[in-house]
């Protein structure tokens, strides 16, 4: 991917408190874009986060609600158009809270509720940006989703139908605002390492090593290596792709 610098552009990024957005937020700031740093609980991460942006040249704010809630997501971005301008990326990396269960073992209302909240994240936080790309003719969102949609993992499978039902979402969003300079993509990893819902993974020791025995790359990702997915998405490299889903699962489909 080429390393160009972005212009000053604002890049919203949700759950920027976690490990894949806080990695995704550092490498868009040192790419020259402006950065708000949304979380919803993780106050001092978010605030450390924006420190290191600044300490290293970049510009950052941290700006906290629940993405699930669409007056805060309507405060939010106004406090971020008023510090620094439209924002022109969307980065959405909030993980919404799911039950690790088998389908015998889950109810009805974890995977319907899991998959309702998924779209009503990514809907609230996607309608809030829309209007102000529209005006530009311009616009990045990416979507963080998972492998676990197309490789099923046992006790996944809230997180992987809610993803599913999130690339499908993509696809519509994609062919209605394309027209508009705005381009919508997924990126789709693997199991990540120090990634929320790989910790307990990270602790099963024979899990860990039959799934990496399965990676042609011989080992997980890192938050980077998906940040660096994410960014050529949110890059002007990628103008013409839109509607995708890019697997980071170092070829676990292939190996």
């Amino acid at each position: 991917m080429t390393n160009v610098q972005q212009d000053g552009k604002v890049a919203l990024i949700t759950g920027a408190s976690g490990a894949i957005g806080a990695a995704v937020a550092r490498l868009l700031a040192s790419r020259g874009m402006r950065i708000v740093a949304n979380y919803r609980s993780s106050r001092d991460k978010a605030d450390d986060l924006v420190a290191s942006i600044r300490s290293a040249g970049g510009q950052a704010m941290a700006a906290q609600a629940d993405v699930r809630d669409r007056s805060a997501v309507v405060g939010m971005l106004e406090q971020a158009r008023a510090a620094m301008g439209e924002v022109e990326v969307l980065v959405h990396s909030a993980l919404m809270p799911y039950a690790i269960k088998s389908f015998e073992e889950m109810s009805v209302d974890e995977l319907s509720g899991k998959v309702e909240q998924e779209i009503r994240a990514a809907s609230v936080v996607t309608k809030a940006v829309v209007p102000g790309m529209t005006k530009r003719g311009y616009g990045r969102i990416v979507y963080l989703g998972t492998m676990e949609s197309a490789l099923p993992l046992e006790g996944m499978i809230a997180l992987g139908t809610s993803k599913a039902a999130l690339s499908s979402f993509t696809r519509f969003v994609a062919q209605e605002l394309g027209p508009r300079g705005i381009t919508v993509n997924v990126v789709a990893p693997g199991p990540v390492g120090g990634h929320l819902h790989n910790v307990a993974l990270e602790h099963d020791q024979e899990h860990k090593q039959r799934l990496t025995a399965q990676t042609a790359l011989g080992r997980f990702a890192s938050p980077d290596d998906v940040a660096r997915a994410v960014a050529f998405y949110a890059g002007d490299d990628s103008e013409f792709i839109t509607g995708t889903t890019a697997p980071v699962n170092g070829g676990m489909a292939v190996a």
